[in-house]
């Protein structure tokens, strides 16, 4: 009798050490997902550098580019947008068109009425030449 009893304990420590051990190991998740916790140190992240703002303006199709974040500058839909492509005309046929490199190195809209009103629609440089960008 005491052998049965010794017997059934010995089972039921077995059975409830194996479910303990099970708990303790296996980290499932929901879905069947085994989820294993990773420790890795964060990136290093590099700060980004910009440095004044240089424009060259197209009066041609009113287009300012900064060539310092490479990017278009010009009003559509009645507001500024920067954009890394004109609108409405492709980089080569706006590079073939007379320009101007601005003084200014704070925002086109702050100087485009001016702009405008020095170098209209159909401006060309004097003699021919347009600045080197």
């Amino acid at each position: 009798m005491n052998k049965n009893i010794l017997l059934k304990n010995n089972k039921m420590a077995f059975v409830m050490s194996s479910v303990v051990l099970v708990t303790l190991t296996a980290r499932v998740g929901f879905g069947g997902q085994t989820f294993v916790p990773v420790n890795s140190a964060p990136m290093p992240v590099a700060p980004i550098i910009v440095g004044p703002d240089n424009y060259v303006f197209y009066p041609n199709y009113g287009v300012y580019y900064n060539s310092s974040r490479h990017q278009y500058n010009y009003i559509r839909n009645k507001a500024w947008v920067s954009q890394p492509n004109p609108y409405g005309v492709s980089i080569n046929t706006l590079q073939a068109s007379p320009s101007v490199k601005m003084d200014f190195h704070d925002s086109p809209a702050m100087h485009d009425a001016e702009m405008v009103h020095k170098y209209p629609h159909n401006w060309a440089p004097p003699g021919g030449q347009q600045d080197k960008k």
